[in-house]
């Protein structure tokens, strides 16, 4: 498998191992063709998003134990979807996230910019 790069264009890092998180649940939020979610973007739960995910028929918070997940909390770090991630950002609920574990393809749906303002590792300035 190729080294993914995170939006920064720097080599992906890890977005969690616990809980393990990514589609491949490497704990990398990488983009990969058997992805139809694509689940690029590192995001910091809060109990806003839970709440408003849960709304969106995505419950992240309640425990499956029949697929091993556990349920996520606030200050959780969770691989989203993308376009879930972008979603929620129109409707002024988008999580935090972390720009170094955030697959770069997740520029295909919005700037480097936005997702700057939302991010919990902003670069430093120059």
């Amino acid at each position: 498998m190729t080294r993914r790069l995170n939006v920064l264009g720097q080599p992906l890092i890890p977005c969690s191992l616990d809980p393990l998180t990514g589609f491949m649940r490497d704990g990398c939020c990488a983009d990969c063709d058997d992805d139809p979610g694509k689940h690029t973007v590192c995001a910091r739960m809060s109990a806003d998003f839970l709440a408003y995910s849960r709304s969106r028929g995505n419950d992240l918070s309640t425990p499956r134990p029949e697929f091993g997940f556990a349920g996520l909390k606030p200050g959780d770090q969770w691989c989203l979807c993308g376009l879930r991630w972008v979603e929620a950002l129109m409707d002024g609920q988008a999580p935090p996230i972390l720009l170094a574990a955030s697959d770069e393809a997740i520029l295909d749906h919005v700037s480097l910019e936005t997702l700057v303002l939302h991010a919990v590792d902003r670069p430093p300035l120059h």
